[in-house]
């Protein structure tokens, strides 16, 4: 345990994780007055923000008492005390740069007003805001980034499923001749240096063969990956696209994260496999968070609220129309899509718009989900009824929240912590297959 610290607390903080009170140990917490004003502005709304705003002000409203004013409230035992910081006049070094007295500026003249009232303590403020986090360290005010929920190694969002060569080529034989797989028992005994997680996906090469294998945590298995598998016409073009197709194509693995940039073929593989298993469930469910367009707001556009959101959704209605582009127009294939979508077994719509719903028996896509944070993955999952399958897909390097980053965001946060689970399973998807140009522009621009 460490000197105690005083923490200041940024308005964005608090919408981010609405718990974050419980999360600073032995260390006082310090909330401007502003930050409740800011706060009042997001309370009404049925988006997660909205729900985080109220939250937050409940558990302070259960935190404090009529003398709390004078003396704060304890956040419990073995914990800090939480104080707000009214009354105090806006401090002459932060006027003297930012005149202009926005929440932000105010914010910044609290931390500065605690640093001075406790010499002999750090006072830190905490913001989720990069550039609050400049203007705070230009005053010369000590500052971080909401660390609670940060991934600590993002490698894994960077490189393909792993290759171990020097394998005996004899064994790459008894996989092949196996089509039930290799009991890990003996591949634990043959390569002791290889450490497997549940559903890993790699490639097993010798100097004359190879093959693509899983470990197989439901059978106790290393077994071959089919390389052939075609979902609804679509086919994997290359070796990761033929893990991911393996993983979203087990009805035992629940829980699914398919990462990749731009072009690789993510929310594409996850609806030809939802749409080749729809006998299985009894609905398919397409979501994305909307992340708004040159910072309006959706009430900006025109029309009713379907009308609102079409332009959101329209990326996914485009791996659709790819999808029945594969087969002729009164085929059989592209009738069962316009089918499923009339009876709305097969539903494409707002993230915001499925929010408190109990999902069972569906195979639901969220796609997008690196613009979601960790409590946002967390409130999603946690509606998953039985007989359900999510697969969450994204791009870390593609965020449009500005309060996230690649070790923040809950795409990030949910496979670092799923990882090794039985149910769960994670693919990175690093070619590119839109076009040459496609992944050229992907890789350098």
């Amino acid at each position: 345990m460490g000197a105690k610290k005083n923490f200041v607390l940024d308005t964005n903080v608090m919408l981010h994780d609405f718990s974050c009170l419980s999360n600073f140990r032995e260390n006082d917490i310090y909330i401007p007055i502003t930050t409740l004003v800011e706060l009042d502005k997001f309370k009404k709304g049925s988006e997660q923000i909205n729900y985080n705003a109220r939250e937050f002000v409940r558990k302070l409203d259960a935190l404090t008492s009529d003398d709390f004013y004078l003396k704060g409230a304890s956040l419990g035992e073995g914990k800090g005390t939480l104080y707000v910081l009214s009354g105090a006049e806006y401090h002459a070094k932060v006027a003297t740069s930012f005149p202009e007295r926005i929440p932000d500026h105010r914010i910044l003249s609290c931390a500065m007003t605690v640093s001075e009232m406790h010499p002999e303590m750090k006072t830190i403020l905490v913001t989720k805001d990069i550039n609050m986090r400049m203007k705070a360290r230009s005053l010369g005010i000590m500052v971080e980034d909401y660390n609670k929920d940060k991934v600590q190694d993002v490698n894994i969002f960077e490189r393909a499923q792993e290759t171990y060569t020097d394998i005996d080529g004899a064994f790459i034989d008894r996989i092949y001749a196996n089509p039930g797989g290799v009991p890990i028992e003996d591949f634990n005994a043959e390569y002791p240096r290889i450490v497997l997680l549940a559903n890993d996906c790699f490639i097993l090469e010798s100097e004359r063969n190879s093959v693509l294998v899983r470990y197989n945590p439901f059978t106790g298995t290393v077994k071959k990956i089919e390389k052939s598998v075609s979902n609804y016409g679509i086919q994997a073009r290359n070796t990761e696209q033929k893990f991911a197709l393996e993983i979203l194509n087990d009805p035992n693995i629940k829980l699914v994260g398919i990462t990749g940039k731009a072009g690789t073929g993510k929310t594409l593989l996850a609806l030809a496999a939802a749409l080749k298993q729809s006998g299985a469930y009894k609905q398919i469910l397409l979501a994305r968070p909307i992340v708004a367009l040159a910072n309006r707001d959706i009430g900006f556009l025109p029309g009713s609220q379907k009308d609102k959101v079409a332009p959101y959704m329209q990326p996914l209605f485009d791996n659709l129309n790819v999808i029945k582009g594969r087969f002729q127009p009164n085929s059989l294939d592209a009738r069962n899509i316009d089918e499923m979508q009339k009876s709305e077994q097969l539903v494409i719509e707002a993230l915001a718009f499925i929010r408190g719903r109990s999902l069972a028996d569906t195979f639901c896509i969220i796609d997008e989900a690196q613009n979601l944070t960790p409590h946002e993955i967390k409130t999603i999952i946690t509606r998953t009824g039985e007989g359900t399958k999510m697969v969450f897909t994204g791009d870390i390097q593609q965020i449009d929240s500005p309060y996230l980053d690649m070790q923040s965001n809950g795409l990030a946060y949910m496979v670092d912590k799923m990882k090794g689970r039985k149910l769960f399973a994670h693919i990175n998807l690093v070619k590119g297959e839109r076009s040459e140009l496609a992944e050229l522009a992907a890789d350098l621009l």
